[in-house]
């Protein structure tokens, strides 16, 4: 069993990656491809909207078939297809659909290792394996920064995708080969998705999850890129460097808050305090969108580690799923995070492009002020939430 989660780990590595690399190649894809900002939210945001839209089939296969098909599969046709197809694109179009399919096929690759956790460890230990799984694979967004600005200024973009193709294809097949199923729950209770969205205590937990992420991913995702172009003149290789500080902020993050639930007896108090501090960082940037470089990565750094708090809501808004639903219960919870990250990149995009383009800080000082915002709306719905901590 634990080889097959120690490849579930190394198979998230590249789910981190392929969310996060746009951010670096954004110049280059540019020059390349003639795409604009908007074009490169609107393919980030495909990404994870085809991510959310697999979870709730995601969740069905988990409890029927088992993790170790569900994700092998899909990340073999989709994962290692939508690179290809990204190493081949000749327009937004072609991005547009190779993230969409990339999105596909990292959809089941978290969520298996959470199901794995919840059905075969104990609950109080759940949130800490979780923190861990999310930190060691966000070793993937610290690839996707500095790491492939180099690669890519060596090789070529599309010559870096054709190997991420070629390693996903080979990760998947480490994964039909390693990964262990575990036993079916046996019971006589009929459940689906509707009985988790009958109990009024998920609701709050559905809400956090979509505030919770899409800060710090959609701005590591994405803004970080344009806005150190755009505001800093930086080049690809000062935008790998603020992407791989922020990346490692994410990673201390999600180490960080894994058994914080123990050490102050509240998952709850933890969550909003995190987040809390997240949004003030993000209206750091919106109050000084030109503060400096240094000003700007701390900032970035900060959403980082306070917005981490992903496995943490995940692990509190589990501990209100039934066993037979867990499958269910976990990837309805991811639909309503990931799939918050897909929209939010695209009205930010449509944000950007309505708010004025001078000086060069007002577009991004609208996007951060949207960021912030949503987030404090769903702080305040979660704060009604009730507590649990196993």
């Amino acid at each position: 069993m634990y080889a097959g989660i120690a490849c579930l780990v190394a198979g998230y590595v590249f789910s981190q990656f392929y969310r996060a690399f746009l951010a670096v190649l954004t110049p280059v894809l540019k020059t390349d491809l003639g795409v604009t900002a908007e074009d490169l939210s609107m393919a980030s945001g495909l990404w994870f909207l085809a991510f959310a839209a697999m979870q709730l089939p995601v969740g069905e296969a988990l409890d029927r078939i088992g993790p170790r098909r569900t994700v092998s599969i899909l990340l073999a046709l989709g994962g290692a297809g939508g690179a290809a197809v990204f190493a081949l694109a000749r327009g937004p179009g072609a991005l547009n659909l190779s993230m969409a399919l990339i999105g596909v096929g990292c959809a089941p690759v978290l969520m298996s290792a959470f199901y794995i956790f919840a059905r075969s460890f104990p609950p109080a230990v759940v949130g800490t394996l979780a923190g861990m799984t999310v930190g060691t694979g966000s070793l993937g967004n610290i690839l996707g920064s500095l790491p492939l600005a180099w690669a890519a200024g060596a090789f070529g973009w599309r010559a870096c995708l054709w190997v991420m193709a070629a390693l996903t294809l080979v990760m998947a097949a480490g994964l039909a080969v390693l990964v262990r199923d575990p036993p079916k729950v046996v019971h006589d209770e009929k459940g689906s998705i509707l009985d988790l969205l009958r109990m009024p205590k998920f609701w709050p937990l559905l809400v956090m999850m979509f505030v919770c992420y899409y800060p710090a991913a959609g701005l590591r995702g994405l803004w970080i890129g344009p806005y150190f172009e755009d505001v800093y003149a930086a080049d690809q290789t000062r935008i790998g460097v603020a992407s791989l500080v922020m990346a490692l902020a994410i990673v201390a993050g999600n180490y960080a808050y894994g058994p914080l639930d123990r050490v102050f007896g509240t998952r709850k108090g933890v969550i909003l305090a995190g987040n809390l501090l997240c949004a003030a960082c993000v209206l750091g940037l919106w109050a000084a969108p030109a503060g400096g470089e240094i000003f700007a990565m701390a900032m970035f750094a900060g959403i980082g580690v306070f917005g981490a708090s992903f496995p943490m809501v995940l692990t509190h808004g589990r501990a209100f799923v039934p066993a037979h639903l867990t499958g269910r219960g976990v990837t309805l919870l991811n639909f309503s995070g990931i799939g918050a990250v897909g929209v939010a990149q695209i009205v930010t995009g449509r944000v950007f492009a309505v708010a004025p383009a001078e000086p060069a800080t007002a577009p991004y000082a609208a996007v951060f002020l949207t960021i912030a915002l949503s987030l404090l709306a769903g702080l305040a719905v979660y704060a009604f939430a009730e507590d649990r901590t196993d």
